[in-house]
């Protein structure tokens, strides 16, 4: 006996349902000004609708009964669409900058590497501070603590601590957040 294909599903939409896609005997319509019509079959408020050229779109589902507006479904969705795109906008991707320092560090260079990670922690990111041994510097960490103790001092401040110092392989890392 032969198999019958399953029929098609429907594509999933996204967003409210519009006009013929509302599934309920009574909806509270809002007509397009912002007023209460009251509590209506679901065909008169399609009726409705179609009256003024508008469709009807389901605002709130989960309300009993659903309520449902007059509105320009083309015209809801782009203003949708509009707002998440400000939305986007307007949030701030975290980053984590880098700052690579060793050891024995010069006084300048010292200074330098602290303006720059001023810098980033006031544009928002975070600072990854590596400090890497080379050679015989392993046996001396104390000095790299030291140097990662002095950094977390002098951007006191402006920072806290993420993540403490601690060792990976041949370097010790910190993370500094800003406040």
């Amino acid at each position: 006996m032969a198999r019958l294909p399953a029929p098609p599903t429907p594509p999933s939409r996204e967003g409210p349902r519009v006009n013929e896609d509302i599934r309920v005997p009574q909806v509270r319509l809002i007509d397009q000004d912002g007023e209460m019509m009251g509590v209506l079959t679901t065909r008169e408020a399609q009726r409705r609708a179609t009256e003024v050229g508008l469709d009807l779109v389901e605002i709130s589902p989960n309300a009993d009964p659903p309520v449902c507006k007059l509105l320009d479904y083309g015209k809801f969705k782009y203003e949708q669409q509009k707002k998440k795109n400000e939305a986007r906008k307007k949030q701030k991707v975290i980053e984590i900058k880098e700052i690579k320092v060793r050891p024995n560090i010069d006084e300048n260079d010292y200074q330098v590497k602290l303006r720059a990670m001023k810098s980033f922690i006031e544009e928002g990111d975070k600072v990854k501070v590596t400090l890497r041994f080379r050679g015989r510097e392993m046996a001396h960490q104390e000095l790299g603590v030291k140097v990662l103790e002095r950094i977390k001092i002098d951007m006191e401040t402006e920072t806290k601590v993420e993540q403490m110092p601690k060792m990976e392989n041949r370097q010790m890392v910190m993370v500094l957040s800003p406040r």
